[in-house]
C-alpha cells in the first residue's frame, strides 16, 4: 500500500475548507469548493480535507455533478475571481 502524500497547498487549503464549512453556498464559495474538489480528486493523501469537502457538499445538499454544473454556469457569466489590479498576473496555485 502506498504511503499518503502531503499536498503542497494543503495547509492553505485547510483554511479555505474551514471557511467553507461555516459558510453559505454563494458564488465564490461554490467556485472554491469546485476548485478544491478537482485539486484533491484522486490525490493520495489529504484524507481529512477530502472528507470535509464531501461534508460541505452534503451540508449544501449538492451532488458533485450539481456543483460542477452550477460553477460552469458561473464561469460562463463572467469572472468569479476578480483581481483588484494587474489582470495580466497569472496564479497557478
Amino acid at each position: 500500500m502506498a504511503q499518503d502524500q502531503k499536498h503542497p497547498q494543503e495547509q492553505r487549503d485547510r483554511l479555505i475548507v474551514n471557511d467553507l464549512l461555516m459558510g453559505d453556498p454563494d458564488d465564490h464559495n461554490l467556485a472554491e469548493l469546485a476548485r478544491l474538489r478537482i485539486r484533491y480528486s484522486n490525490f493520495p493523501g489529504a484524507r481529512q480535507l477530502s472528507q470535509d469537502l464531501d461534508l460541505i457538499l452534503e451540508q449544501w445538499q449538492l451532488s458533485e455533478a450539481e456543483l460542477f454544473e452550477k460553477t460552469r454556469q458561473l464561469h460562463e457569466k463572467g469572472k468569479v475571481y476578480k483581481r483588484a489590479s494587474n489582470e495580466d498576473v497569472q496564479d497557478w496555485t
